[in-house]
């Protein structure tokens, strides 16, 4: 299986055996669950989500590739080209999702959407660091309220005082996120459209603890 490294990283919603939108994975991933007989393919078409196992894909992919090659990212073999799917399903698996969502770097700098959360300018994710509006030493635990993104220059200005002391504003309040941010980023984009209504149904139809 040949394949640009971009394609094979592109993103596809993963379902439980319920429908229940679970995680995001990449489409090496969904690929392999797919070919292992463990997960089908979901795809919206006219309005209706139809299912396919594996070699049913290949036979639709190869209409794909005739009718509407440019909606599609391809990943090539020696015997056949398959189009990436958008979502897959387990067929096994019906846990619920997680309904919280984890703070790391990589969900808070996309919830703040890669934006110095003092200046207010977009940065590479290279260049912002976490910072505590409360600093540590004061108090200030590491929550999604408590931490956003900044960059080098406003951290180091900020230093170990609150925005008041450092006569600094934030662009926004810090909020814990409802969902997993890059998700959110992922629901913007067109290409992932068929997405929202599996999301959603996960969202507000998960039991509350």
């Amino acid at each position: 299986m040949t394949a640009d490294v971009a394609v094979l990283s592109s993103s596809v919603l993963l379902l439980n055996r319920l429908y229940m939108a679970v995680r995001v994975v990449n489409a090496r991933r969904a690929l392999t669950l797919m070919y292992r007989d463990l997960a089908e393919v979901v795809s919206c078409e006219n309005g209706q989500f139809l299912s396919y196992d594996f070699d049913n894909w290949v036979e639709v992919s190869a209409l794909k590739a005739r009718f509407e090659p440019e909606r599609h990212d391809w990943v090539r073999t020696v015997r056949f080209q398959i189009a990436v799917p958008r979502i897959i399903r387990l067929l096994g698996y019906d846990k619920l999702p997680r309904t919280d969502v984890k703070l790391n770097r990589r969900n808070l700098f996309a919830r703040d959407q890669n934006r110095c959360q003092y200046c207010g300018r977009r940065y590479p994710t290279g260049e912002l660091s976490v910072d505590h509006v409360l600093p540590r030493s004061q108090g200030g635990r590491t929550t999604w309220e408590n931490v956003v993104c900044a960059c080098v220059r406003c951290n180091v200005r900020k230093g170990g005082r609150t925005p008041s002391e450092a006569h600094m504003k934030l662009v926004a309040v810090p909020r814990r996120p409802r969902r997993s941010p890059i998700l959110t980023i992922k629901l913007s984009d067109e290409k992932y459209a068929s997405w929202k209504q599996f999301v959603d149904f996960a969202y507000w139809n998960v039991e509350l603890k």
